[in-house]
């Protein structure tokens, strides 16, 4: 899949302002969405563990 035509502007653009090769700003961009989506998905492992091991605790809180 490639960027749409505005993407690749905007990239080459940028790239440019900040003396990078396109490359590498993909390349950072990628790492940054692993990283936040393993943090995410560690969340909801977490959050889904303690929801049942707490699940008496958290339906008295709402009650």
């Amino acid at each position: 899949m490639r960027p749409r035509d505005d993407q690749q502007e905007a990239l080459k653009l940028r790239a440019a302002e900040e003396g990078r090769s396109m490359h590498a700003i993909v390349l950072q961009a990628t790492d940054r969405y692993l990283e936040q989506e393993a943090d995410r998905h560690e969340a909801r492992r977490l959050g889904a563990k303690y929801a049942v091991r707490h699940a008496d605790l958290l339906r008295r809180l709402g009650e």
